[in-house]
């Protein structure tokens, strides 16, 4: 008799509805900023004239926002929380044709998957509204009750179902800056809209509607007030509006910069090198512009679905948008009398060319009549047209840029200097040959040739190390300041300032609350140089903003190095003898001294072989 077959259970089975939420909630809502997002969105797609932000404890126990907008049916608050739930499609033509916010239909069932949620909703139309409670996707509450038109929508307890992701959360200052990016990038994006956020009862922002231009300086500060440059731009393919803050305004840090893409804020790196190229000889290569700027295009040359945050896109034709962009800005700095001045005087070399000299004979005027380039500029029509290629040229357009900006040199750093250091360690101090050159190099003699030393990355380097042992031992000494410096901020460094304050007091920074977002700054590092050091947290809160998210620093590295790059020795310093043989031993008593904390160079190795090969010897 045959054995009986063993029973094999099946493996796969269905996810309970719960963990199929939550999972997918996840895409939808990765920090309290999130939901902010996803909840501001709705209510500026109701049609709200007013939208209130409501934040306890950095969201982490209350967000609400509350609008004056359409309000919904009862069957339509209930139907809300279902996933894939949405007023925005019908069709999957609708997919290309979308010009509101949210669309998703994920936003209030990922956020009724993690957290505790209260809806209160009325239309106009209605004689009472309808009052939900939904918790861990399940509705524990229905009933009328006595509204004003518009939302009224409160997640509470975020994550509370979900410790894990919960304690992934960063600090309450950490979570509040994101909320204020995200609260921001929306109000920028409606201007028409009052827009305020509250946060633990205290009013960060009143918006009132107004401008675009009013908006940017109630966001972004009245320092801009006179120095913004209109763009505006209109073609049968697109258009664009908006402003470009005047050179002077440019920052070293990537600081206010905001794309908008249909009402829609978008990163885009592409871009961002289209306005840099505008301002081409116009700011230091090693600084950013101010821009805020909004392209309106048919949304079926665009796909805004690539990314769960929607804030990458994809182009049909990046090329155009490339070259539109740049020309735009362009034009604009020209026509504010921004731009360097032409200057209009033939060079007599000039005339000497052949391209002046030979004729332009009736063969040459059809072959350059005949290209894409004259066509685009003389048919109907057709001045935003670029011929499709095979492959795009501007593919790699990163890489070339990123190589530009790096000059061939032909030094070398030394991978491994423990050899050539240690000489250097013991004899810099009976040097007598150290030589300034552009007041930015340092020229050091070695055994078989010369070292070039940059003097600001070799200076950040010694500058770095010597925090990052103050800091690990106790904190760095203080001196008062006799005349202490008020820093006036915006709301959204203030909540950087919350952040990192601590951090600054360990550093050397004594600086106290003065007032609604403002500060006041008592004491210094005693190297500080007195006069400097408002300037300094100005350059410091930009940079700490602007690290990138890629790398996991904690607040102290990113404070550290961002001092560093601040208190180094400037290029065009004009240094004594005794300042660069200072700085030549400090640099080799450091640990790692051929690269500053970001991994640059700080100084070049020539051989007498190399320089003989360079001259064909």
């Amino acid at each position: 008799m045959a054995a009986k077959a063993e029973f094999v259970p099946d493996k796969i089975t269905l996810l309970p509805d719960n963990i199929a939420n939550q999972i997918a909630a996840g895409e939808v809502i990765q920090r309290p900023a999130s939901a902010v997002k996803e909840l501001l969105e709705n209510a500026v797609d109701s049609g709200a004239t007013e939208i209130k932000l409501i934040i306890t404890d950095a969201g982490k126990s209350l967000i609400q926002v509350i609008d004056n907008g359409s309000g919904m049916s009862e069957t339509d608050a209930r139907m809300s929380f279902e996933r894939h739930a949405t007023s925005k499609i019908k069709s999957i033509e609708d997919l290309f044709h979308i010009r509101t916010m949210g669309f998703r239909g994920e936003a209030l069932a990922s956020i009724a998957a993690v957290a505790q949620v209260e809806l209160k909703t009325k239309r106009p139309e209605d004689e009472t509204g309808i009052y939900i409670e939904v918790e861990n996707s399940v509705v524990k509450k229905q009933e009328p009750v006595a509204a004003p038109a518009g939302t009224s929508i409160a997640m509470k307890n975020l994550f509370f179902n979900v410790p894990a992701r919960r304690n992934f959360l960063k600090s309450n200052a950490a979570e509040m800056r994101h909320i204020v990016d995200e609260f921001t990038r929306v109000a920028m994006s409606f201007p028409e809209i009052l827009f305020t956020l509250t946060a633990n009862n205290q009013q960060l922002f009143h918006l009132e509607a107004g401008s675009l231009k009013q908006r940017i300086i109630q966001l972004l500060g009245n320092n801009y007030n006179a120095k913004l440059v209109s763009v505006k731009e209109d073609t049968d393919y697109m258009n664009i509006y908006g402003f470009v803050g005047k050179p002077e305004t440019a920052k070293k840090t990537r600081g206010d910069q905001y794309f908008f893409v249909n009402n829609r804020f978008i990163k885009s790196a592409y871009l961002n090198h289209a306005v840099m190229n505008a301002y081409q000889e116009m700011i230091p290569s090693d600084s950013f512009p101010m821009y805020v700027l909004f392209i309106d295009l048919d949304p079926t040359v665009i796909d805004v679905n690539v990314h769960p945050t929607k804030q990458e896109i994809k182009f049909e034709d990046e090329k155009i948008i490339y070259a539109f962009v740049q020309a735009a800005v362009k034009h604009a700095l020209a026509q504010f009398s921004v731009t360097p001045t032409l200057d209009f005087d033939l060079d007599a070399s000039i005339q000497q060319l052949s391209s002046i000299q030979q004729p332009f004979t009736e063969e040459k005027k059809s072959a350059a009549a005949s290209g894409s380039i004259f066509k685009g500029f003389t048919q109907k029509n057709q001045a935003h047209f670029i011929e499709k290629s095979e492959r795009s040229e501007l593919k790699h357009w990163k890489d070339f840029y990123e190589g530009g900006q790096k000059s061939e040199v032909r030094g070398q750093i030394p991978e491994s200097s423990e050899s050539s250091l240690s000489d250097f360690r013991h004899h810099t101090s009976d040097l007598n040959e150290l030589t300034q050159l552009l007041n930015t190099y340092i020229t050091v003699p070695s055994k078989n040739g010369f070292l070039l030393i940059h003097q600001q990355a070799a200076h950040e380097r010694v500058v770095y190390e010597q925090l990052k042992a103050a800091s690990k031992d106790k904190p760095v000494a203080t001196q008062r300041s006799m005349f202490p410096s008020t820093l006036e901020l915006t709301p959204a460094d203030t909540a950087v300032m919350e952040e990192i304050i601590g951090d600054l007091q360990y550093l050397g920074y004594t600086i106290e609350p003065f007032g609604k977002n403002a500060y006041v700054i008592q004491g210094t590092p005693a190297d500080v140089e007195s006069g400097n050091e408002k300037h300094i947290i100005d350059i410091l809160l930009e940079q700490y903003k602007h690290f990138s998210p890629e790398v996991k620093f904690s607040k102290r590295e990113k404070l550290i190095r961002s001092l560093a790059r601040q208190q180094s020795i400037k290029t065009g310093t004009r240094l004594t003898e005794r300042e660069m043989r200072q700085l030549v031993n400090d640099l080799f008593a450091c640990e790692q001294s051929n690269v500053t904390p970001d991994g640059n160079p700080t100084y070049l190795e020539f051989k007498q072989d190399q320089l003989e090969r360079m001259f064909g010897k």
